[in-house]
């Protein structure tokens, strides 16, 4: 007798649609309308312990049930897809790569605006996704290492270009935006699978690959640890990299941090891998096991499932030594797959909203007006003011005859070792030439060795000197001792071309410097004497254009600091100091600063009053509104990036001095005035307590300040904490 004819109608209906259903698909996890977890466990079900060993790479699939590869690309401020790293090979006939190239990320932090920075990281995981869908192209991967959440702690730090600066509730807000952006708004698909880099406390270059960075359990959890937890809570990414360095002499590869605190508290799910060369590092670098073997199988149990490195030795061995369980290595490839259901490469196209991306008659996005728009604006926004004595800037062009445009950096758009192959550069010489017009000269000197810079300042009404780092070039190369990248920190921190400012100034009193550079630089003399500076980092496609419109007042420049910049090295601790409570950041440093955190001028001013706050008691779980009126009270239209500090008082000598807990970028018209409204969460509040090994809110008093950087406190409120 036919079973079916037993069941009630309504379970009889249920059993012949699950029947219509499973008949659709070989297997179940081919099925999208499973549960994801369902669905991960049935991949693993039918893999054999080779494809679970071999699915441990950085480029994993499964062909035999049918699974593609899904691969990876750099993209910290664009698809990595060119020079100088080389990266996204062209293979076979496929058409070169170019993709849309936004500012270093240390640029993009400076414009304070998360806003730009999702939609940054929206165009990337765009360009991601038509890269690998393109027929012309199927090149790169869906899994994008980006952003680095590392903290810029000290400048000499070789890597600074790639992160967002020196504070932790800043640098996980930017971080947070980028990944948005990366992953797209879709409640069940990603556009793209962000993966944070580098877990964690990793930022020297010299001996990083068997150094310790130590320091105490509340600095991770207050400092360190602050930027990954946030892009992870706040902006859903599920995805990071074991950073090369340990931490407390356990290195970040193996640290049991990985999962007691990432996985069970903060909720990562995905992939988490080493870094190249991590792996034999282990044994040779931090000596930390005497063979790969136990290396091998200490990664997996720590919660690695993709290595850089070529694991199937090691692990292999370790299955057969029993140091390993198939049990583990399960556990951990299911990261992966969920991080592939979330993607949706197991899923019928028509089921993934983003499976259209690159569709043969769909223009390549880099080509495109809005990305093109998109990039200028995150340069605009990145530029920083630093000086502008006796209103030199804006330049007037109307009342220009000629231009002095001098200096190494004059003529080039520089890019760095994550760069893309962007499909067009404007430089400073061509941004100001298309700027002024063939009405106004413009000379150019690279350099003064045959003293024809200084000759062109002399004729000139204005001389505009073009200075700054180079982060391309070689491998573990740098131009100056002042110069650092991957694999090398600085061992300077002054501008060697600083006598070329003082030649050029020497011949004209009218002189701008323009600092394109990836860290902080100690321009003392320049500070002191030149009357117009404005800084830029490096790589961006529009960089000479977006330099023109702020040189020449198209647009008023509104970038701040996101990093202490010292006057010279005697104000820092030592590079391998991790304890920021020893001189470190805005909240520790000790001394002057040549500029301070969050610092930037205007070609207007703004004025701040009225600082209120919803609630003057502030308990667990709870949000009071901190607002203030700001106006403009200059005559020129411009931005105003509004700071909100706390300082915890009677916190005693171990706490900051301040720390960053609110920001917003705010557009005025002249003499008009706004209300700007920061949220303040009592979560942003918390310590860490040493005893519990738990957020805590501290009963007492905070005092808010609200103004124009850490060092420009125009308003000031003190409310009560309560828990």
């Amino acid at each position: 007798m036919n079973t079916y004819l037993r069941l009630p109608a309504a379970l009889l209906i249920t059993a012949l649609a699950t029947t219509r259903l499973c008949a659709q698909y070989q297997y179940p996890f081919q099925n999208p309308d499973l549960a994801e977890e369902e669905r991960v466990a049935n991949v693993v079900s039918l893999m054999t312990l080779q494809e679970k060993v071999a699915f441990l790479t950085q480029r994993p699939g499964i062909p035999r049930l049918g699974i593609q590869t899904v691969g990876w690309v750099e993209g910290l401020h664009g698809v990595a897809m060119g020079k100088p790293g080389n990266w996204g090979g062209m293979g076979g006939n496929r058409a070169p790569a170019h993709t849309t190239t936004f500012p270093q990320s240390i640029g993009l932090a400076e414009t304070w605006d998360p806003e730009v920075l999702q939609q940054a990281g929206g165009v990337e995981g765009y360009e991601t996704r038509y890269l690998v869908q393109n027929t012309n192209y199927q090149r790169g991967g869906l899994v994008v290492r980006a952003p680095n959440a590392d903290l810029g702690r000290d400048p000499r730090w070789g890597r600074t270009e790639e992160c967002y600066g020196e504070d932790p509730f800043f640098n996980g807000t930017m971080a947070t935006a980028y990944v948005k952006g990366l992953q797209g708004d879709n409640p069940k698909y990603w556009l793209s699978a962000s993966l944070l880099k580098h877990f964690f406390a990793n930022s020297n270059e010299n001996g990083r690959t068997g150094s310790s960075s130590d320091f105490d359990e509340q600095l991770f959890h207050e400092y360190y640890g602050v930027p990954f937890r946030m892009a992870i809570e706040q902006g859903g990414a599920r995805c990071f990299m074991a950073a090369y360095n340990a931490w407390n002499k356990v290195p970040c590869t193996v640290q049991p941090a990985i999962n007691d605190i990432a996985v069970k508290l903060w909720g990562v799910d995905g992939i988490i891998s080493t870094d190249a060369g991590s792996l034999p590092n282990l044994v040779s670098r931090h000596h930390f096991f005497t063979n790969g073997t136990n290396a091998a199988a200490a990664c997996v149990k720590a919660g690695i499932n993709q290595f850089l490195d070529n694991q199937r030795p090691g692990v292999n061995a370790a299955l057969s030594n029993n140091l390993l369980a198939e049990a583990d290595i399960d556990r951990v490839i299911k990261g992966t797959l969920r991080v592939f259901v979330r993607l949706g490469v197991l899923d019928p196209p028509d089921r993934v909203p983003y499976a259209r991306i690159g569709a043969d008659n769909q223009p390549a996005p880099w080509t495109t007006d809005k990305n093109k728009a998109i990039v200028k604006l995150a340069t605009q926004e990145s530029i920083v003011l630093l000086k502008n004595s006796k209103g030199l800037l804006p330049l007037d062009k109307t009342k220009l005859r000629s231009i002095a445009l001098i200096g190494p950096r004059a003529d080039q758009v520089l890019f760095d070792w994550y760069s893309s192959d962007p499909p067009y550069a404007v430089t400073p010489l061509e941004g100001i030439k298309a700027k002024v017009g063939p009405d106004v000269a413009v000379y150019c000197a690279t350099n003064n060795n045959d003293g024809q810079a200084v000759k062109y300042a002399r004729l000139a009404d204005v001389a505009i000197v073009c200075v700054g780092n180079n982060p391309g070039g070689a491998w573990a190369k740098v131009e100056a001792p002042s110069e650092g990248r991957e694999s090398i920190d600085r061992k300077a921190i002054n501008l060697e071309q600083e006598a070329l400012i003082q030649q050029v100034f020497a011949a004209n009193r009218k002189t701008v410097v323009v600092l394109l550079c990836s860290y902080p630089y100690a321009i003392n003399w320049t500070q002191a004497h030149v009357p117009a500076i404005l800084h830029l980092s490096q790589n961006s496609q529009e960089l000479g254009s977006a330099l023109a419109d702020v040189l020449f007042g198209d647009y008023n420049p509104a970038g701040r600091l996101v990093q202490t910049w010292p006057k010279s090295l005697d104000q820092l601790p030592p590079m391998m100091d991790y304890n920021i409570r020893d001189g470190r950041t805005y909240m520790y440093f000790k001394g002057a600063p040549l500029y301070p955190f969050g610092y930037g001028l205007s070609y207007t001013t703004f004025k701040y009053s009225n600082l209120k706050t919803s609630a003057d008691v502030l308990t667990n779980d709870g949000t009071i509104t901190v607002a203030m009126d700001v106006r403009n009270s200059g005559k020129t239209a411009g931005e105003e990036v509004v700071q909100l500090y706390v300082k915890h008082l009677g916190a005693g000598a171990g706490r900051p001095a301040k720390e960053l807990r609110g920001f917003k970028r705010v557009a005025l018209r002249p003499g008009e005035q706004r209300t700007v409204e920061i949220p303040l969460s009592a979560k942003s509040l918390m310590q860490w307590s040493m005893d519990r090994h738990s957020f805590e809110l501290q009963p007492g008093r905070i005092q808010l300040m609200a103004g124009a950087s850490s060092a420009d406190i125009r308003l000031k409120k003190t409310i009560t904490l309560h828990n």
